[in-house]
């Protein structure tokens, strides 16, 4: 895929030396050049979106802050501690770098799509456009608070940054922003282009139905974030279960950027392969084991390769939240690190169905929440044996001999049961609570799910509601700090990144923070 990119993104430039052309150059993004058709430059902004964006660094980061994983070595071990690595403005500038770059290429989308652009005429491919420019916008308002926005990732005819030191935008803005952003998506999406996007689309394969469904969907998840913020939550819940139920209608019309093989690798096994960083969580096993849950089995490998089958195994070995020995090889590992071809998910299907259990369940209509809940678990429980797919038939692990696989899948049957007989009482003792957990659990993966667990997370303490039991005694991080890339060279930013130790003091906006 990297390679496809770059032809596609090959040009070369004509430099006229002496000349006000060669000025008006020197700021320009060579490897993103004007004049490149949108369908070429949406194909790079869905890869790196999924990759980068989804599936990398702040997703590896927030694994170890929400449990899904423990940090052992190098950087997340200092995360795992919380040893400055979370409060510096170096730990997440390549996202930080990855999310405005894309922000930019899809505001060139939309802006060449548009009457007067070279694209005119593709208001479906501008729709396409219009959701990534919301979804990457979402990610910085979600993990950053209040950052550059509407001066940021905007440039000129020539190329060059339309502003070089961008302003700070209230997250509340940028919010309305991603709204808007998705609502002239679902307008453009019910239209027609002259000149189809085809399998440049690398989400959908240019099947415009599929984009509405999850610009809907993506409205729904929003709405939650915003939850605590609303003046009216009966309202909200209202829309965001209308909104469900314009997405998506099953797994297999999810939005998974599933293009991983052999050469191209799925993001968290990317990192585990090369940095060995991550261990089994041992409060994230306690939460399976005080189910049953089926899953446990299939889900934690130890040093050998092998599968763990029972925590009464010798081989059970989790590393402890907020207290690991810096080592590696050392602890038991979950298997999703080993999911070389695992998709990347944009939005799932379970993530819908949990969305309408918690509005249902905040209504106080329980018995149709429970309903919900039930299908939810079986579709995250299935998404669950993908994953597990995804390592035993990696091919790189599998040049190593592979990995030990002892027991049997999950299938639909067993799914059924543990409901009725691990979660079912416990949504009885309290419904929300039990809605969350599993939603957390559905979360643990290779799918790039951990980032939103970590908003479910910080929106939960903002509603008073601590569901989710996180074992780190260490201070916990309610935002990620901005990355360098602007904390030196943007004034506004420097000053409002500070020593960087806000992070564990100021939440976001719509987790009851002020900025």
């Amino acid at each position: 895929m990297t390679k496809l990119l770059a032809g596609v993104f090959g040009i070369s430039f004509l430099l006229l030396s002496c000349s006000d052309d060669v000025l008006n150059a020197v700021n320009r993004d060579k490897d993103h050049p004007v004049g490149v058709e949108s369908k070429y430059i949406l194909a790079e902004v869905i890869t790196s979106t999924a990759f980068h964006n989804i599936g990398g660094d702040i997703n590896t980061y927030v694994s170890t802050y929400v449990e899904h994983e423990v940090g052992i070595d190098n950087q997340l071990w200092r995360a795992e501690m919380r040893s400055g690595e979370p409060s510096l403005a170096s730990t997440y500038n390549n996202s930080w770098e990855s999310l405005y770059r894309e922000l930019k290429n899809a505001r060139i989308a939309i802006d060449q799509c548009s009457e007067g652009g070279r694209d005119q005429g593709n208001p479906v491919t501008r729709g396409i456009a219009e959701v990534l420019a919301a979804y990457n916008s979402a990610l910085i308002a979600d993990m950053f608070g209040d950052a550059p926005w509407s001066e940021a990732a905007l440039v000129s005819e020539s190329g060059a940054p339309v502003y070089m030191q961008p302003k700070i935008d209230k997250q509340e803005m940028i919010y309305q922003g991603i709204f808007a952003y998705l609502d002239a998506a679902i307008e453009d999406l019910q239209q027609s282009d002259v000149s189809a996007i085809g399998s440049y689309d690398l989400l959908f394969s240019g099947d415009k139905s599929r984009w509405l469904k999850l610009a809907w969907g993506l409205k729904a998840r929003y709405t939650l974030h915003l939850l605590a913020r609303a003046s009216n939550r009966d309202a909200e819940l209202d829309k965001a279960l209308d909104y469900v139920s314009r997405s998506f209608a099953s797994a297999g019309e999810q939005a998974a950027f599933n293009i991983y093989d052999a050469t191209n690798y799925n993001p968290l096994f990317d990192f585990q392969w090369s940095r060995d960083g991550l261990a089994a969580s041992a409060s994230l096993a306690e939460k399976l084991i005080e189910r049953n849950d089926p899953r446990f089995r299939r889900v934690f490998i130890d040093a050998d390769w092998s599968q763990i089958e029972s925590p009464d195994g010798e081989n059970y070995f989790p590393a402890p939240n907020g207290s690991p020995e810096q080592l590696r090889y050392y602890y038991n590992t979950s298997i999703f690190v080993y999911s070389q071809v695992a998709p990347t998910l944009f939005l799932s299907y379970h993530e819908l169905l949990f969305i309408k259990a918690e509005a249902l369940a905040r209504k106080g209509e329980v018995e149709e929440a429970k309903a919900v809940l039930k299908e939810a678990v079986a579709a995250a429980i299935a998404n669950t044996e993908a994953g597990v797919d995804g390592a035993a038939n990696a091919p790189e692990v599998n040049r190593y001999g592979g990995l030990d696989i002892t027991t049997d899948p999950v299938d639909a049957g067993e799914a059924a049961e543990y409901f009725d007989t691990g979660v079912a009482p416990l949504f009885d003792v309290n419904p929300l609570r039990e809605i969350m957990v599993q939603k957390y659990l559905a979360f643990f993966g290779a799918s790039g799910e951990s980032t939103e667990a970590y908003n479910d997370v910080r929106r939960l303490k903002a509603l008073n509601e601590d569901f989710i039991t996180l074992k780190n005694t260490n201070k916990f991080p309610h935002r990620l700090g901005y990355g360098n890339s602007d904390t030196t060279t943007n004034p506004e930013v420097y000053n409002a990144f500070g020593d960087g130790q806000y992070v564990y003091s100021e939440p976001v906006w719509w987790a009851g923070g002020s900025r």
